[in-house]
């Protein structure tokens, strides 16, 4: 195992940091139209709300941040007005995590904000670049690998 970043691309990087272009941009959008500022666990809360997880363990679960956290970064959302906690009809001794009015209407300008920096994108690097792009992120990866204590790959 090498530490030499000269080598090959380090893909996780790459990603990251087309994460962070995208996530920028959309703050950059929201805070012009007004709404209220989030940070970026805030950012990501709300996107694990889009890919449809409501149950705040499963965020934190996604996330990778312990139930407490998310608790936490939920409370600063529903003081802003941006989300609420409902009943879960499943159980009620939990609660989901939902959108707001005010929420939704954030939602709809972050669609727009997402839209327009797609075709952004598009216009700097190529449409044909940007749609090479979601095949393979859309792909059927299947579960993350597991290694062993000498990074040998477990089946």
């Amino acid at each position: 195992m090498s530490d030499d970043v000269s080598g090959p691309p380090h893909l996780i990087l790459e990603l990251i940091s087309a994460f962070y272009w995208f996530d920028e941009g959309l703050q950059n959008y929201l805070r012009a139209r007004g709404w209220p500022e989030i940070t970026r666990p805030q950012s990501m809360l709300m996107a694990n709300l889009a890919l449809g997880l409501h149950r705040p363990s499963d965020i934190a679960r996604r996330l990778g941040v312990s139930r407490q956290a998310i608790h936490v970064t939920v409370g600063q959302m529903v003081e802003k007005g941006v989300l609420e906690l409902v009943d879960d009809p499943d159980n009620r001794r939990n609660k989901l995590v939902e959108l707001t009015p005010v929420g939704e209407g954030m939602r709809r300008d972050a669609q727009a904000a997402m839209r327009t920096m797609v075709e952004e994108l598009e216009r700097r690097i190529g449409a044909r670049k940007v749609a090479q792009l979601r095949p393979g992120l859309l792909a059927d990866w299947g579960e993350p690998l597991r290694f062993d204590a000498e990074g040998r790959q477990l089946s």
